[in-house]
């Protein structure tokens, strides 16, 4: 992306961010340092079935996308995932490691099996199958799915999502301006589903069907303990990137409406010892 440091600090500091975005891209050359998941099988439906998915050893590596994602925009540095370094079950499948989803993690997620405990985020096992079928993540096209903070990529690099976390004030901007560039209504959409699945199946799924797509996200209660408090994410192409730091100048957010937002922007920012 063509972005100089000095453009996208201003974008940010217009629209009240500190934090710089993370950028998503698929890669086969595994970060050298940075943040990922211990290495561990992937089980598939198939051994499922068999009886050969060793489910308690999987959770009991179980770790969060979203908390690893966490730790590298603390530490402004990689989080990278694969089929061997998935974290959980649900990250294998809303990141496009794992198709079709274990049918022990459907009934988990939803209402559960005799004698399991479950997350009753899902009215049903069908529903959630429904659900999972539609939305049909992408399989990842190389080796490994990294998280990068924006100010850490190279010319070689080729972002395919840019996520950005805020909370509401300066996430109004974000909202805003995307409707702003496209002229679309409704393009800023927010799908149920996993934390990771708002930073990369959702906005991935929209893409393929040629549709752009702003993915609003951050709602899965699970989740939620790896986000600043009233923080959520908002996960654009690297097109409507561009063209949101490009336009931002000609908008409302050099008009006198956003400037009462940036007071609010300020108080928060003191509020959460953040200014």
């Amino acid at each position: 992306m063509n972005i100089s440091d000095q453009r996208l600090d201003d974008f940010l500091q217009t629209i009240g961010l500190d934090e710089p975005p993370m950028v998503a891209l698929f890669c086969d050359d595994e970060p050298t340092n940075g943040f990922s998941p211990k290495p561990q099988l992937l089980p598939s439906r198939e051994m499922e079935a068999q009886g050969q998915a060793d489910l308690g050893q999987v959770f009991a590596n179980f770790s969060c996308a979203m908390g690893h994602i966490w730790r590298a925009r603390k530490k402004r540095l990689p989080a990278w995932f694969s089929a061997e370094r998935f974290g959980c079950l649900g990250a294998a499948f809303w990141l496009g490691f794992q198709k079709p989803q274990l049918e022990s993690i459907i009934h988990y997620v939803s209402t559960g099996a005799q004698g399991m405990e479950s997350e009753h985020y899902c009215a049903s096992p069908d529903e959630l199958r429904r659900i999972f079928n539609y939305v049909d993540p992408r399989p990842v096209p190389s080796k490994y799915l990294v998280f990068k903070p924006f100010e850490l990529l190279s010319e070689a690099d080729k972002p395919v999502l840019v996520c950005f976390f805020a909370r509401p004030e300066a996430m109004a901007g974000l909202h805003q301006l995307a409707t702003f560039v496209s002229n679309d209504p409704e393009v800023v959409a927010s799908p149920w589903s996993a934390g990771c699945g708002s930073l990369v199946a959702w906005p991935l799924h929209y893409l393929a069907k040629g549709q752009e797509r702003a993915v609003l996200g951050g709602w899965d209660p699970s989740a939620r303990k790896f986000y600043k408090t009233d923080e959520l994410s908002f996960t654009v192409s690297p097109a409507m990137f561009e063209g949101m730091v490009e336009l931002y100048e000609q908008s409302f957010l050099k008009k006198h409406a956003w400037r009462g937002s940036l007071q609010k922007i300020a108080r928060s920012k003191k509020a959460w010892n953040e200014a």
